[in-house]
């Protein structure tokens, strides 16, 4: 079983071969460590991921040492990691008015998808092919700025709603386009909540935003995609919406926002598969390796059984986490992933590492 068929065969809630695992997000300076001199697709080969994640490509003008501009006239400042943060008080919508002259980028531009189709050349049919978009919140956010946008619930919610119509509009065209050049899954980043649960109640979450999503989503698996939602934070108030949108897998199950991966398996195991969720802030970053080899181990007991699980760090594989750490993650993975699932094997593992800890 190659990579390709080890995702799609868990993404329909099977057992593969072995546990397949990949990353949203992985830190340059981390490829480097580990594989210096090799960019990352050569790292998703190296270290054998069963996935590559590519999202697509859009410009960004130098304004200062650590200011840039992009295509949605969006400033952003670079901070530690790979993505730039949007200045809020730079924001290009300010109002309705400001939205009725605003032009948003090309979304199918042929340059759009060079990294794609790149991707496309070397991985396609062996290892999944990834597109990774927006959904109905990012968008809005950078072109609106956070905290305009919250207020616009109630202030401004027609404003809100000609914002998420964009955003759908523009990445619903992206993701067609690069399923047809040949990407096997979508996933969207889009965060809706935090460590204390949703960033607005679930009655504006459907008003506003889930409408969108759930448009967005059954039109890229009917042109053949399969779908990973990716949001952050405590989503219990907010998963049954996601599964009802027909969603493929769920990412990543937060542990530091209080998300259970057992209690989610048993509850939506039947639904929908699970992506996740070694800790990336203590374990990943802090911990030593004997830590996260036990985090794996815990992490396949509870999640592995009966397939549809998709194994890998609880966000992504940021600029704090030791390097060291996340190999010795997938060389457990590789080493303790094996279908079937030797659960008392594994269990009596744990255990005598536990002891001995």
């Amino acid at each position: 079983m190659n990579s390709l068929e080890r995702v799609v065969t868990a993404l329909n809630r099977q057992e593969p071969d072995r546990v397949p695992t990949f990353e949203w997000e992985i830190d340059h300076n981390i490829i480097q460590s580990l594989t210096p001199n090799h960019d990352y697709f050569d790292f998703v080969e190296e270290m054998d991921l069963d996935a590559v994640v590519i999202g697509p490509d859009y410009k960004s003008e130098q304004i200062d040492e650590n200011t840039y501009i992009d295509e949605w006239k969006v400033v952003k400042r670079k901070g530690h990691e790979e993505y730039l943060i949007p200045l809020e008080d730079q924001a290009p919508i300010r109002s309705i008015k400001d939205f009725k002259h605003y032009s948003p980028p090309d979304p199918i531009t042929p340059e759009r998808f060079a990294t794609l189709r790149k991707a496309v050349e070397r991985f396609k049919g062996k290892r999944a092919i990834i597109i990774k978009i927006r959904d109905a919140l990012s968008t809005p956010r950078d072109i609106r700025g956070y905290t305009g946008l919250l207020m616009d619930l109630k202030l401004e919610p027609n404003l809100v709603k000609e914002m998420v119509d964009l955003s759908i509009h523009h990445n619903l065209e992206v993701g067609l386009e690069a399923i047809k050049i040949g990407a096997d899954i979508v996933v969207t980043g889009d965060d809706y909540a935090d460590n204390s649960g949703p960033l607005m109640s679930p009655k504006l979450f459907n008003e506003f935003f889930f409408p969108g999503i759930r448009k967005l989503i059954n039109s890229l698996k009917e042109a053949g995609a399969y779908f990973i939602k990716h949001t952050d934070g405590n989503i219990t108030l907010l998963i049954d919406m996601f599964i009802e949108a027909n969603i493929d897998c769920i990412d990543p199950i937060d542990p530091l926002a209080g998300m259970d991966i057992l209690e989610i398996k048993r509850k939506y195991g039947s639904k929908v598969a699970i992506k996740g969720n070694i800790d990336c802030v203590n374990i990943l970053s802090n911990s030593p390796k004997t830590d996260v080899v036990m985090s794996v181990l815990d992490c396949i007991l509870k999640a592995s059984p009966n397939g549809g699980h998709i194994i890998s760090s609880s966000n992504s594989i940021h600029s704090g986490v030791k390097p060291e750490n996340y190999k010795a993650m997938l060389e457990a993975i590789f080493e303790y992933g094996q279908y079937p699932i030797n659960v008392k094997k594994l269990e009596k593992i744990l255990g005598s590492m536990k002891s001995s800890h």
